[in-house]
C-alpha cells in the first residue's frame, strides 16, 4: 500500500521486510495483440532486453518472482515473467498475474478527487476543513490551513501513519483498520513542515482524500473508484478487497518478506490491506495498471482542465522511487534514459513491489516483483527494468 521516500524506503530495510533467495526457472515472455494472446518462446541466443532484466531481478536481486506487461504504440502487448509465483509448488508466475497495487491507488482516488472538482463538487484550493471540519487539528496540522491541492500534492506537511505501523508489524498485517483509525495515528505526530513550504510523501493525505470523496458523494470510495473508473475503462483485473478479504482473488503470484536477509521468505499474500485504504488498498495487474494509465493519460478519464491540474507538478526531494523528479496531484514524473520522462507512480506493499509508468507517445509498461526490495540497489534494479521496457 505504500510507496515511501527513500527515508521511508530506509525504514522498510531497517525493519527487514524483504531478503535475498535464490529461485530456479525463468518463464519465456509471452506476446498478446490487445484482443487475443498466444506464447511465444524467445530465442535463447536473443533473449528480449526486459525478459534478461526480469530474469537479473530473479537471479542476482533474489526477488521470488517478477512479472511485466508492455503496451506499444502500437496497441500490442507483451507479458513476460521470471521466476516462480509460488516458493512451494515451484508454479510458474501467471503472465499479467493480479498483485497487491498499493499505492497506485492513490493515482485513482486523485482522478475521483479531480471528477469531484470537474462537477463542482470539490475545490482544489479550499481548506479540507470545508469537507472535514474538525477532523485535523493539534501538532500534525490543522486542516483550516491545508487545501485540497497539497494533501493530494504531498505539500501539506501531514506527517505518515506508517511508523506506529510497523512497530507491530504482525498486528498491523492481521488487523481491520478503519479510515479515521490510522488518521488519528497520523495526528498524534509533528507536521514535517507548514503547509506548501515541503514536499513529503504521505498516505495519511490520500486517507483524507478518500474521506473528503466518501463526505462528498455519501458512497464509499471504493464504489466510486470502481464505478466511475474500473467500470467505465472495462479493467478486469482490478478490484476493491471487500471488508476483511485478506486474499486475491483471481492467479496470482504468492507475495513474500523476510525479517532478516539470513531467514527464509514468510508468505504473506493474505493480509488486512485496510491500512491503506484510499491510500493503497487496490489490487490489479500490471496490464490494467497499463490500461488505467493510458486512458487517463489519454483524456479518457477527466476533463482537460483537470488533467492540466494532475500535471502541475512541483519538486519530489528525496524521492528515489519516482526517479528523483517531480510530483503533481497523484501522478509523478520517470525520468527515462532515452530522453525526456514519463508519467508514473507505483507502490510497494509486503509482499510486492509494483513500478509502472506511460510515455507522451503512448507505450506504457507496468513491472511487478513478489517482494519488497532488501536493498536500495534492488529498488534501483525494478526501476532499471521499467526503463529498460520503456526505452530498449
Amino acid at each position: 500500500m505504500y510507496k515511501p521516500s527513500s527515508r521511508s524506503r530506509s525504514r522498510f530495510l531497517a525493519c527487514g521486510l524483504a531478503s535475498m533467495i535464490a529461485v530456479g526457472t525463468v518463464a519465456a515472455p509471452v506476446t498478446a495483440s490487445a484482443s487475443a494472446s498466444a506464447s511465444v518462446s524467445a530465442p535463447a541466443t536473443d533473449v528480449p532486453p526486459l525478459q534478461k532484466a526480469l530474469d537479473d531481478l530473479v537471479k542476482k536481486d533474489d526477488f521470488p518472482g517478477a512479472l511485466a506487461t508492455v503496451h506499444g504504440s502500437d496497441g500490442e502487448a507483451r507479458y513476460y515473467t521470471a521466476g516462480v509465483g509460488d516458493l512451494k509448488t515451484r508454479s510458474e508466475v501467471p503472465a499479467d498475474g493480479r498483485v497487491r497495487i498499493a499505492s497506485n491507488t492513490k493515482m485513482y482516488t486523485a482522478t475521483v478527487v479531480l471528477q469531484l472538482v470537474g462537477e463542482g463538487k470539490v475545490e482544489l484550493d479550499e481548506p479540507i476543513e470545508k469537507y472535514l471540519p474538525g477532523l485535523v487539528r493539534g501538532r500534525a496540522g490543522d486542516g483550516r490551513r491545508i487545501t485540497v491541492r497539497q494533501i493530494l500534492q504531498h505539500t501539506s506537511g501531514l506527517p505518515d501513519y506508517d511508523d506506529a505501523l510497523f512497530a507491530d508489524f504482525d498486528g498491523f498485517l492481521r488487523k481491520y483498520w478503519k479510515p479515521r483509525e490510522v488518521v488519528d495515528l497520523a495526528l498524534k505526530r509533528k507536521a514535517l513542515f507548514k503547509p506548501g513550504k515541503g514536499w513529503g510523501y504521505s498516505n495519511t493525505n490520500y486517507v483524507l482524500a478518500g474521506m473528503i470523496v466518501e463526505k462528498v458523494t455519501g458512497r464509499p470510495v471504493g464504489r466510486e473508484i470502481t464505478d466511475r473508473i474500473i467500470k467505465r475503462v472495462g479493467l478486469r483485473d482490478t478490484y476493491w478487497p471487500r471488508a476483511r478479504d485478506k486474499g486475491i482473488r483471481g492467479p496470482h503470484p504468492r507475495g513474500y518478506f523476510a525479517t532478516k536477509p539470513s531467514e527464509p521468505w514468510v508468505d504473506v499474500t493474505r493480509f488486512d490491506p485496510s491500512s491503506g485504504w484510499a491510500a493503497g488498498q487496490l489490487i490489479g495487474s500490471p496490464g490494467d495498471l497499463n490500461r488505467f494509465m493510458l486512458a487517463l493519460l489519454g483524456g479518457e478519464l477527466l476533463e482537460p482542465a483537470q488533467l492540466a491540474e494532475m500535471k502541475k507538478t512541483v519538486a519530489a526531494p528525496g524521492s528515489d522511487t519516482v526517479g528523483g523528479g517531480r510530483y503533481g496531484l497523484g501522478l509523478a514524473t520517470f525520468k527515462l534514459s532515452c530522453g525526456g520522462f514519463a508519467w508514473t507512480h507505483g507502490g510497494n506493499a509486503p509482499g510486492y513491489t509494483t513500478r509502472n509508468a506511460v510515455t507522451r507517445d503512448g507505450r506504457a509498461a507496468a513491472v511487478a516483483v513478489t517482494a519488497l526490495p532488501v536493498t536500495l540497489a534492488g529498488a534501483r534494479n525494478v526501476e532499471k527494468a521499467l526503463d529498460t521496457a520503456l526505452c530498449k
